[in-house]
């Protein structure tokens, strides 16, 4: 069996926390369709959710969650997960991606035969690997059943981090260092996207000589030249040229456990508006950073960058955060906490936020983000990078 990422008892703990609250719903069993909840729940860690996959949780406090996948993964199951061996449970492989049955009919019946099939079940609506087939395919599976929507319930569970979470996020930390270290060695006129990503993902992945890294949920983003005027645009064989602006948006990740990093770099004399934003950008952070503690609304925070920006006549229209930690592909945010305004959550010790300062111009931008650990008395910042441009001559 391969080690735990955590004790049991840290198990236990989520449990009893998502149980609590299904109890204040009056939710008799959870259907988990996230596949980072379901890693929070179980510990299990596969590359099997291109198929129908769930976590069951039952309300009872003695039982334990059970995994549900493609019978070929179940002994991925037996291998990551905590769980006793007759709760982790494969489907037939009989039932991958056929026209004439589904995963979700299987599914179905397994919880009718579980005495489940009546019962109040919350489910995960918003989940990206849960399609619109599944979803009709086990309500119609389950015709007994009271369904609510149970969407982000884990999430926001997840929102507040244990010790031993916060120490993997440490180490996500260090390896996002050194991405950025190794872009900024990387990156020079002449030079490849592709030929810097490379070299970018082997730091993310072998940054540290005592743990290993993973990847990414969110693949590395490098934006050169006109192409940093849009936030999300992925790398090709383009050679970097000798004046450009390049915002780096990168991560570290440990043990599933995502920390992100956003610096910008300039090869060449850095233009004068370029400079003028950054100086904008990181006087903002720094009013971000002043304004994170417990109690402090979302919101808030938000409201105190926006506040320096303005100052220099900038605007930003999109939010400049979320919460983050545990995730898998294609994204590392939670889905609950957010920087903006009308989002009136209040920090709590333990909450971790990935505050990114894009700002994406007309036929530029930059990039400067941090990711922040909520402690009892204000914050901390887990990434530890200089802020300033990165100019490279």
């Amino acid at each position: 069996m391969i080690e735990l990422p955590f004790a049991r008892d840290e198990y236990q703990r989520r449990l009893k926390k998502i149980r609590a609250e299904m109890a204040a719903r009056g939710l008799e069993l959870l259907v988990v369709n996230d596949v980072a909840n379901q890693h929070y729940i179980t510990g299990y860690d596969g590359w099997s959710f291109y198929t129908p996959q769930v976590v069951l949780v039952p309300i009872e406090y003695e039982a334990e969650p059970v995994w549900i996948g493609r019978a070929m993964d179940a002994a991925g199951g037996l291998l990551t997960a905590w769980m006793k061996p007759e709760n982790v449970v494969g489907f037939p492989e009989d039932h991958v991606q056929r026209a004439d049955r589904h995963p979700m009919d299987w599914m179905a019946a397994w919880i009718v035969a579980k005495g489940w099939g009546a019962r109040h079940i919350g489910i995960e609506l918003e989940a990206y690997y849960f399609s619109p087939k599944a979803h009709a395919r086990l309500v119609a599976g389950l015709p007994n059943a009271k369904w609510h929507d149970a969407d982000l319930l884990v999430n926001w569970i997840r929102a507040v981090k244990s010790a031993p979470e916060i120490a993997y996020l440490r180490k996500a930390s260090t390896l996002a260092e050194a991405a950025v270290a190794r872009a900024f060695e990387v990156i020079a006129p002449g030079v490849r996207e592709c030929d810097a990503i490379a070299a970018i993902q082997a730091a993310q992945i072998a940054g540290s000589p005592d743990f290993a890294g993973d990847i990414t949920a969110l693949p590395p983003t490098i934006l050169g030249g006109e192409n940093a005027s849009a936030p999300h645009i992925m790398w090709s064989d383009r050679r970097f040229g000798k004046d450009e602006t390049i915002a780096l948006e990168l991560a570290g990740v440990c043990r599933r456990y995502a920390a992100g990093l956003a610096r910008t770099m300039q090869l060449g004399k850095t233009p004068a508006r370029v400079a003028d934003t950054a100086k904008a950008v990181i006087e903002g952070m720094d009013a971000v950073l002043d304004a994170v503690r417990p109690g402090t609304t979302a919101e808030a925070v938000e409201a105190a960058w926006r506040k320096v920006i303005q100052r220099y006549g900038l605007k930003k229209e999109s939010r400049i955060g979320y919460s983050i930690g545990v995730a898998y592909p294609p994204d590392w945010g939670e889905h609950t906490i957010s920087l903006r305004p009308g989002d009136k959550t209040a920090l709590q010790p333990g909450n971790v936020l990935h505050s990114i300062l894009g700002m994406w111009m007309d036929g530029w931008g930059i990039e400067i983000s941090e990711t922040i650990l909520v402690t009892e008395t204000g914050h901390e910042t887990l990434t530890k990078f200089p802020r300033d441009i990165h100019v490279k001559s």
